[in-house]
């Protein structure tokens, strides 16, 4: 037994100063890593167009510079931001954390008198089919009607609608962002998002509820004081980070951030910055950030930012698995992904993060060599670019 537990502390202790000693990489500039004729000619042939670039390739076990350019001058990272906020949560919260929504009403026997408050905490996958189960719990504790109304409680979240920041941008990709949130805001995928999530979050549950057999009479009588009649969980945030990786949501990643800062956006965003500056030494010259999901064009992430804290993941035991997991695997996307000379695929081999916007596009992420080796790698462009000047150079540090 007492070599047992001398096992797991020399291996849990080995993992604790791996991950301690990945949150840095090889000082810049390197002598021993000059970027490569090809590097050389990439990157100033983008410079040449008028795009600034900072990029960078480590070995990540080592954490050697293998290559880069400018790869400590912060730019406009678009997207890739999710991968440090998401991160950064995963940290604070651990995979498994859940976001509730209460229920709340006065509940005699089958009867709920007066409203039926539903009172958010921000889970951003609250869907149809999370509501639909709210409305069976509630049939389980005996509800078969509502004399009063679905009322949305928004006091966890403060009155801003919107990320800071985003003015630059174009409005109808802003999210709308409030403590009940339904359906991500929006009545279908690609439609512009509500911009009274109140009354879009009430009509919703309403519907869901009345044609699941809960008959609601809409009556303004009140009842007695609510009790709390039930409490509904989010997914665990390894899904929650895992959809918003995988598919950029900024919706999801923004409402998260804003429970983070106790319902108030500017306030998780410094959270998230308290963290990096606490664990990795980060300040406003490694890391500036405005909002939570890369859509403000005032936020300032460098190449080896990005890759320190890939890295620093990579090694971490705790949340690790979980955030590498959460990343994009490159599939059918209009890139040529070269094969290798054995045959393999370039997207068998990588896992990323991207971003764009108007001006912006970046790829972060983990690479396979041939060899087995992983790397760990940080692309941004700031200017007119296209897909295919990230995906040259990540298909030569490929081989």
């Amino acid at each position: 037994m007492k070599k047992t537990m001398l096992a797991v502390a020399i291996l849990m202790g080995g993992t604790t100063l791996a991950y301690l000693g990945a949150r840095t990489l090889d000082r810049p500039g390197a002598a021993d890593a000059p970027p490569s004729v090809s590097m050389k000619d990439w990157a100033g042939g983008l410079e040449a167009r008028g795009v600034k670039v900072s990029a960078g390739v480590w070995d990540l076990q080592s954490g050697k510079l293998v290559e880069g350019w400018h790869e400590t001058d912060p730019l406009t990272p678009a997207s890739t931001t999710k991968a440090l906020t998401t991160y950064a949560l995963m940290k604070a919260w651990k995979p498994n954390y859940t976001v509730p929504t209460e229920i709340w009403g006065d509940l005699e026997q089958d009867t709920v008198k007066g409203d039926l408050v539903i009172k958010g905490g921000g889970d951003p996958l609250l869907v149809d089919e999370q509501i639909w189960g709210i409305a069976e719990s509630l049939k389980k504790l005996g509800v078969t009607k509502i004399t009063g109304r679905i009322v949305a409680d928004q006091s966890a979240f403060d009155g801003q609608l919107y990320g800071n920041g985003w003015e630059d941008t174009t409005r109808n990709t802003w999210p709308t962002l409030a403590a009940l949130s339904v359906d991500f805001n929006r009545a279908a995928e690609g439609s512009p998002y509500t911009t009274d999530p109140t009354a879009f979050a009430e009509s919703t549950i309403t519907r869901i509820l009345a044609g699941d057999g809960i008959a609601i009479e809409g009556k303004s009588e009140r009842g007695s004081a609510p009790k709390l009649l039930m409490t509904h969980d989010s997914p665990p945030l390894r899904e929650l980070v895992g959809d918003i990786n995988k598919f950029s949501n900024n919706f999801m990643i923004e409402t998260l951030v804003k429970r983070y800062g106790d319902g108030n956006s500017a306030k998780g965003v410094q959270k998230v910055l308290g963290f990096y500056k606490t664990n990795f030494g980060f300040g406003p010259e490694q890391l500036q950030l405005t909002d939570a999901c890369g859509l403000s064009k005032q936020n300032r992430i460098a190449a080896r930012t990005l890759a320190i804290v890939m890295r620093a993941a990579w090694f971490d035991f705790q949340a690790g698995p979980e955030y590498v997991a959460s990343l994009k695997v490159i599939g059918a996307e209009p890139f040529k992904l070269r094969k290798h000379k054995d045959g393999d695929l370039l997207s068998d081999r990588i896992r990323v993060k991207s971003g764009y916007l108007d001006g912006a596009r970046s790829l972060a992420g983990y690479l396979q060599m041939p060899d087995g080796r992983v790397r760990v790698f940080a692309i941004i462009l700031n200017g007119e670019s296209k897909d295919e000047d990230i995906w040259e150079q990540v298909a030569r540090w490929s081989e």
